[in-house]
């Protein structure tokens, strides 16, 4: 007889949202029981694998490949179904290990909701989300423009450039495998292999110095207006200190793990106290950008030595998940 079928994690330790996934895995208390972790090899072009985009068509890591009620039995054959957009993903762990869960999982033990309680909250919480999960200012996105001069550029050159080859030989493989006849996919899929390819090659030219001029342009502009403008809107969205007062809530999730990404392109560590990892941020982004320091943080909190001081919202969202144990967890990977 089989053993009942689990949820599968298929995540990457590089992958900003995959961290954010997994900080729910355990806000949510989920165990080795419930759900298997897989890590996809990104940096290899793992993510582009036939047998990945059978689960992914999209090559998004994470996916949470999940069975179906009906089919949580051992003695019959199992059913799945796949989740990769991360705000969906997140909502479903949160909602599958509740009181009142119809997500069809295998839980049986509940765990406080991460979900807002109230429309007014709701709202609040996909306001942020939607701000850092834009394209503007995807993780990708941001490492890929982290230079500000030529020297950083021929720098974040030197281990940027051999995974872009690597996903690129990949990519090149699968192709060549499919106008060989090797193997066999859709159309569909090899437009998106092209389509990966082109988008590698475009960043490759960045860091061969086909055109400095034009990537220090994009990289000024992102840095000194786009990355501010967030930064201050988030800021004051923020109620503290938590995204939405004094609980945790799925808005943190994505918000640590994106804001986790900008600190150590700073220079920074996931595990700075807040007033460090944000006053490293400001400095990185340089033109005399500081956020307002106008949250007085509690004196319960283990940064402030039992002393209740005035500090950026981020500074003190910063400290309040970082002393969460599923932080701990997540960047102990």
């Amino acid at each position: 007889m089989s053993a009942i079928p689990k949820a599968v994690l298929y995540y990457s330790p590089h992958s900003v949202w995959s961290t954010a996934t997994l900080l729910a895995l355990y806000e949510k208390g989920y165990g080795e029981d419930e759900v298997d972790l897989r890590v996809v090899d990104i940096d290899k072009g793992e993510d582009f694998s036939p047998a990945f985009l059978r689960l992914s068509p999209k090559a998004v890591v994470p996916t949470l490949v999940v069975p179906l009620r009906g089919s949580l039995t051992s003695d019959m054959e199992s059913r799945f179904k796949a989740v990769s957009d991360t705000k969906a993903l997140i909502e479903f762990l949160d909602k599958s290990r509740s009181a009142t869960s119809h997500t069809h999982t295998t839980s049986s033990a509940p765990a406080p909701s991460l979900s807002p309680a109230t429309v007014e909250f709701a709202n609040a919480s996909s306001k942020i989300i939607d701000i850092i999960q834009s394209d503007e200012v995807s993780p990708d996105r941001l490492q890929h423009l982290n230079a500000r001069d030529r020297a950083s550029l021929q720098e974040l050159g030197k281990s940027l450039v051999p995974v872009l080859e690597s996903k690129r030989t990949a990519i090149v493989g699968y192709l060549t495998q499919c106008e060989n006849e090797t193997i066999r996919m859709s159309e569909k899929t090899k437009a998106i292999w092209r389509d990966k390819r082109m988008v590698i090659e475009t960043a490759l030219r960045d860091f061969r110095g086909d055109n400095v001029d034009e990537y220090l342009e994009r990289s000024q502009h992102m840095w000194e207006v786009t990355i501010p403008g967030v930064l201050t809107q988030v800021n004051k969205e923020l109620i503290g200190p938590y995204v939405l007062g004094d609980q945790v809530s799925i808005a943190d999730l994505h918000l640590g793990a994106w804001l986790s990404h900008l600190v150590r392109l700073a220079g920074g560590g996931s595990f700075d106290d807040g007033d460090t990892a944000i006053k490293r941020l400001e400095k990185h982004i340089g033109n005399g950008f500081v956020l307002p320091e106008d949250f007085l943080s509690s004196a319960f909190n283990p940064f402030t030595e039992g002393k209740a001081v005035l500090k950026s919202r981020l500074a003190a969202f910063w400290d309040a998940m970082g002393a969460r144990p599923s932080w701990k967890r997540a960047y102990a990977l």
